[in-house]
């Protein structure tokens, strides 16, 4: 019992010495150009500057949210006004040459 016990305490703190937090501010977390909704846009404003979305969703729930995708982008509203839009992040794979 003993020697279990000290084996998990040495295998516990092991473990403290290889752990790592790595902390990236969100502004550097990617490089992107593209525009997005603003929020508080209206759907109309949305349809007026980036046309139909590929796919839509919802409504969902209480208040309504729905959702918009486009090809880089997804919207999202609480009703009629944008509360939300993500960027669409596409890893990049290294290539082996």
């Amino acid at each position: 019992m003993k020697a279990a016990l000290i084996f998990l305490v040495f295998t516990l703190a092991s473990a403290n010495l290889l752990a790592e937090t790595v902390r990236i501010p969100i502004g550097q977390q990617g490089e992107h150009s593209q525009a997005t909704p603003q929020t508080g846009d209206s759907k109309a404003q949305v349809l007026e500057k980036y046309g139909d979305p590929t796919q839509q969703s919802g409504p969902v729930g209480d208040p309504a949210i729905y959702r918009w995708d486009y090809q880089d982008f997804v919207v999202y509203f609480e009703d009629d006004r944008v509360i939300h839009a993500v960027i669409k992040f596409e890893p990049k794979v290294a290539s082996d040459s």
